[in-house]
């Protein structure tokens, strides 16, 4: 996983991992969570994608839009 580089320092997200159709976010309270065009929508997941880029929003973007609409939880 590639580490997140929390640009505003409030992060809640620690790292990422995305790949054709998929992202895995690994919190820092609260394990890893794989979202997927299937489950969590091709929108959510190609914006979700971007922020993770950025190093910033990924976390409220995931609190306001997807919630608990991921595929699994990795651990």
């Amino acid at each position: 996983m590639k580490r997140y580089r929390n640009r505003s320092g409030k992060s809640g997200v620690a790292s990422y991992e995305v790949g054709d159709g998929f992202i895995r976010v690994r919190f820092v309270n609260d394990g890893t969570y794989e979202y997927t065009d299937a489950r969590t929508g091709r929108m959510h997941v190609r914006n979700m994608q971007q922020l993770a880029a950025a190093g910033l929003g990924l976390s409220t973007y995931i609190s306001r839009f997807v919630r608990d609409r991921y595929a699994r939880k990795l651990d």
